[in-house]
């Protein structure tokens, strides 16, 4: 996985313009069973990858924090919501809250678990959105996160693959 990882910036770098066009078609015409597509993709490629064997994410980025969240995990870890604030959240240049740094306070760095797993954010619940409703929203993401994810990485590709543009330029004939 080590390796694996220390390719992804390159990889992903490479497919960047390639995967931007691809969705901006996309966008264009979308299917109708997109999110189903998408849904199954996901499906498939968590059946074979473990995400504690990586947990890059938690270790380069920072989700956004909602007031839920910090009020949901400010609570289990017995803190005022202000100090876990102040603790742990800063303002990002966008105004989301996030995290003060990487890697992830909650993150066991010996195992890639999360300390607060059962009442992590959302947004990590959620990570790497590939099988969430109106996947087609969230195409600038998607492509952000082939950047650190690998098996976002292998969707997009399995993605292109399974619809392929060039077979959607031959159907509007």
């Amino acid at each position: 996985m080590e390796k694996r990882l220390e390719e992804l910036p390159k990889l992903a770098s490479e497919k960047e313009k390639e995967n931007k066009k691809y969705f901006l078609n996309l966008k264009r015409r979308t299917p109708k069973n997109l999110d189903y597509v998408m849904q199954e993709l996901h499906t498939e490629e968590f059946n074979k990858t473990d995400c504690l064997d990586c947990g890059n994410c938690c270790k380069t980025t920072s989700p956004i924090f909602t007031e839920k969240d910090i009020e949901r995990i400010s609570k289990h870890l017995k803190m005022k919501v202000v100090d876990f604030k102040k603790q742990y959240i800063e303002l990002d240049s966008d105004d989301f809250l996030v995290l003060k740094s990487a890697p992830c306070s909650f993150l066991d760095e010996t195992d890639n678990t999360c300390f607060i797993y059962d009442v992590r954010p959302k947004a990590c619940a959620e990570y790497p959105h590939t099988n969430r409703r109106k996947f087609i929203q969230l195409t600038d993401l998607t492509v952000q996160n082939t950047f650190v994810c690998p098996a976002t990485y292998n969707i997009v590709e399995a993605l292109k693959a399974k619809i392929p543009m060039e077979s959607r330029k031959k159907i509007r004939r």
